[in-house]
C-alpha cells in the first residue's frame, strides 16, 4: 500500500520573508504553537489556515506543503550500530548513498532529543524516510570534536536556502576514515604539529589514500587539562599527573591522547605511571563533567569547554582544527555555504569570542591530498 508523507516548507517559507514564528501567526490568526507544530511536522493545517499562510507568505499552499508518496522503504547503509536509542535515525546522502547514524550522545548538540530523519526497519538495511530526499539532497554530514562545530552549524541554518549542516562527534582519526568510506561530507581533525610539517594535512593524506581533498583551516584552540575549580591539587603541567592524580584519558585515535601520549614520552613518563591512563572518556563534555563531580581530578579538553563548566585549565598547547573536504563534494550546496561563511567576519568573530579560540587563520587553504 502506498504511503502518504506530508513535507512542510513552512519555516523556509517564513525565514524568507523574515517573519517570526509570533508574527506569522498573527497575521494568520492563529497561535505561535500553531506555527511551531506545523513547521516541526506535528500538525498539518486544514484548507481555511493553508490558505491564509499562502496569502500571507506570497505563495502557493503547494510552496508550503507538499506531498511525497512512497511506496516502500529505501536501502541504507547503517555505519553503526544501534544501541538502546531504538530505530531513530538521522540521514545523510553521500554520492547518492544513504547513510544512517544512529540518533545516540554522540551529537554535539545534544540538550533534549534530536529530530529523526528517518525510522530504521528491523533489517536494519532499510529506512521509512521521515524527511523528503530532496531535503536531504541539502543536507552535509561534518564528523568531528570541535564544539565550536555547532556554531558553524547554525551560521548554515541562518542562511536564505534550506541548506543545513548537520555535526556528529567523532575523534579526528576516527572521522578521516568515515569520510574515506562515504560516510560524511566533512571531517575535522586537530593533531598538534610535532615539526615542520602540517600533521593534519599528513593524517589525512594517509588516511584517505587516493581520494583528493583540499584541507582547510577552521579554527585555533588551546589544549590542556581540565581541573577543579581554583586547581586544588596545583596541577601545573603533564609530569604532574605522575604524583597520584585521579585522570581521565581519550581512546586511542583522539588527538588529545596523541598530544598527551607525546609529552609523556618527550618527559620519559611511562603511560603505567598515570592513575587513570587506561580510564576512557568519548569526549570533552563527558571529561569535564566527571572533574565537575569530583569524580577525577583531571582530564584532556579545550580551556573554552572548562570555563563553561566553571573548571580550572592548565594549558598545554594552542592547536589548529582543520575541515578536510573531498574535491567532488566542494559543489554541494550545503558545502558551498559552508566555504563562503568561513571567509566571513561574523563567524570568525564569534569563534574567536570564544575562550582559548582564535579564527584568525580561518578558510586558508592548508594544503591539499
Amino acid at each position: 500500500m502506498t504511503k502518504q508523507l506530508v513535507i512542510c516548507n513552512l519555516k523556509a517559507a517564513r525565514k524568507t520573508k523574515g517573519l517570526s514564528q509570533s508574527e506569522l501567526a498573527e497575521q494568520v490568526g492563529v497561535k505561535r504553537q500553531a506555527i511551531y507544530d506545523m513547521e516541526s511536522g506535528r500538525y498539518v493545517p486544514n484548507t481555511q489556515v493553508a490558505l491564509l499562510l499562502a496569502k500571507v507568505l506570497g505563495c502557493r499552499v503547494e510552496d508550503l506543503f507538499s506531498i511525497v508518496l512512497s511506496s516502500g522503504d529505501r536501502a541504507v547503509t547503517l555505519v553503526e550500530e544501534i544501541g538502546p536509542s531504538g530505530p531513530r535515525v538521522s540521514l545523510v546522502k553521500v554520492r547518492d548513498q544513504l547513510i544512517a547514524y544512529p540518533l545516540d550522545d554522540k551529537w554535539i548538540s545534544s540538550e533534549g532529543f534530536q529530530s529523526a530523519d528517518g525510522l530504521l526497519q528491523d533489517d536494519c538495511r532499510c529506512v521509512r524516510l521521515l524527511l523528503s530526499e530532496e531535503a536531504l539532497g541539502k543536507k552535509a554530514l561534518l564528523l568531528g570534536c570541535d564544539p565550536a562545530f555547532a556554531i558553524l552549524s547554525s551560521h548554515v541554518s541562518r542562511s536564505l536556502g534550506d541548506e543545513r549542516l548537520q555535526c556528529r562527534f567523532s575523534q579526528s582519526t576516527g572521522a578521516l576514515k568515515a569520510l574515506s568510506s562515504g560516510y560524511a561530507h566533512l571531517a575535522g581533525t586537530h593533531l598538534h604539529n610535532t615539526s615542520d610539517t602540517e600533521s593534519n594535512l599528513d593524517l589525512a593524506r594517509a588516511t584517505l589514500g587516493e581520494m583528493k581533498a583540499k584541507v582547510i583551516a577552521f579554527s585555533s584552540f588551546e589544549e590542556g587539562l581540565m581541573v577543579g575549580p581554583g586547581n586544588p591539587h596545583g596541577i601545573r603541567a603533564i609530569g604532574d599527573l605522575a604524583g597520584g592524580i585521579r585522570f581521565a584519558n581519550r581512546e586511542p585515535g583522539a588527538a588529545l591522547r596523541v598530544l598527551l601520549d607525546d609529552h609523556l614520552s618527550r618527559l620519559g613518563i611511562s603511560p603505567e605511571t598515570v592513575d587513570g591512563y587506561d580510564r576512557l572518556v568519548r569526549s570533552h563534555n563527558e571529561g569535564a563533567k566527571m572533574v565537575s563531580f569530583g569524580l577525577i581530578d583531571a582530564a584532556l579538553g579545550l580551556r573554552a569547554v572548562a570555563m563553561s563548566h566553571g573548571l580550572g585549565f592548565v594549558s598545554l598547547a594552542m592547536v589548529r582544527c582543520d575541515l578536510v573536504i573531498p574535491h567532488d563534494l566542494m559543489e554541494h550546496s550545503a558545502v558551498k555555504i559552508i566555504l563562503e561563511l568561513l571567509q566571513t567576519r561574523g563567524l570568525r568573530e564569534e569563534l574567536s569570542a570564544l575562550p582559548g579560540y582564535d579564527s584568525s587563520r580561518m578558510g586558508t587553504v592548508i594544503g591539499e591530498t
